[in-house]
């Protein structure tokens, strides 16, 4: 040993022991892994490999058929279906939360006269979220400041109607009845959504073109109703895109009451106990309530929703 040491030297000799070491220890796991036998996966524990779906036979929005037979279209949606296919916990959250709101705001539509299918259309908008946009548009139906006072939204430092889920569905409405009345199609009404009416009609004038599939658009509005189409094609089929929710998994509508408010509320804090809740639950049922406060004018009333 001395003298293997001597001509080695010290760090050499080190280091040709720790590659003993390690030779010994690589034969001892190789021996071990050949006495192990396969382990059988489940079909759940397999590795995840990525599926190129098929297309629907037929596809409409609103009623209105979409021209699969032409490539860019055919292509345009299944690039869509794919990418929200494969956002996984996001679509699943989003097929959860729908649960809870779409039933509801099913029922505006129909009231309205509106197509069903536009209950899609906030899922799009912000994942049916309280989200604010990078243009300061807001609420489940992402609608601007200007646009909501033209519907008829009260909006203020202390009060955001497009913060309200019912209020915003209903000012939703009048957008895209007044819309259809310009186009006299669901289809360009849904792009006007995102375009604006002003936009669309401009893009048909200078392209003479009548049909949304015939236009060529910005990005954003290229994309949009193939979005909502998307969307649309999971909802109704999730098990076939692998969404597979147990209906108690799915968020419920929760029972809610209501009362009327004609006097200021100088504290809301202080409101909320008085009803039996704390300021959290007064804010998860009143998005709309935008500061601690509820200045009331006379002659005016506000309806606020509690936890029956």
């Amino acid at each position: 040993m001395q003298k293997l040491l001597s001509l080695l030297g010290p760090v050499s000799f080190f280091l040709l022991l720790l590659y003993i070491g390690y030779d010994q220890s690589l034969k001892s796991t190789q021996a071990q892994d050949e006495n192990l036998e396969p382990i059988a996966l489940q079909e759940s524990e397999r590795p995840f490999v990525a599926v190129s779906y098929d297309l629907p036979k037929q596809v409409s929005f609103a009623g209105e058929p979409v021209p699969l037979e032409l490539p860019d279209v055919s292509e345009r949606l299944d690039k869509e279906l794919q990418i929200n296919v494969y956002l996984h916990s996001s679509t699943l959250f989003l097929l959860k939360r729908a649960n809870r709101w779409l039933p509801k705001m099913e029922e505006i539509l129909i009231a309205n006269d509106i197509p069903t299918d536009f209950k899609y259309l906030p899922l799009i908008e912000s994942a049916l979220l309280n989200a604010t946009s990078p243009k300061d548009a807001v609420g489940y139906w992402q609608i601007l400041e200007s646009s909501g006072k033209e519907l008829g939204l009260e909006i203020s430092k202390e009060v955001d109607q497009r913060y309200d889920p019912i209020k915003s569905t209903e000012a939703a409405c009048k957008y895209l009845k007044k819309a259809y009345e310009k186009f006299g199609n669901w289809t360009l009404v849904a792009a006007s959504y995102n375009r604006g009416r002003a936009g669309v009609a401009n893009d048909m004038e200078d392209q003479h073109v009548t049909d949304y599939y015939d236009l060529h658009m910005n990005e954003e509005t290229s994309r949009y109703v193939f979005r909502l189409l998307a969307i649309k094609e999971i909802f109704e089929q999730p098990a076939k895109y692998g969404f597979k929710l147990k209906p108690e998994h799915l968020y419920k509508p929760e029972p809610l009451k209501y009362v009327e408010v004609d006097e200021t509320i100088k504290d809301l804090v202080v409101f909320a106990q008085s009803q039996g809740i704390n300021y959290k639950l007064l804010k998860r049922h009143n998005p709309w309530l935008r500061q601690t406060k509820l200045t009331v004018k006379k002659g005016k009333k506000y309806r606020i929703a509690l936890p029956a």
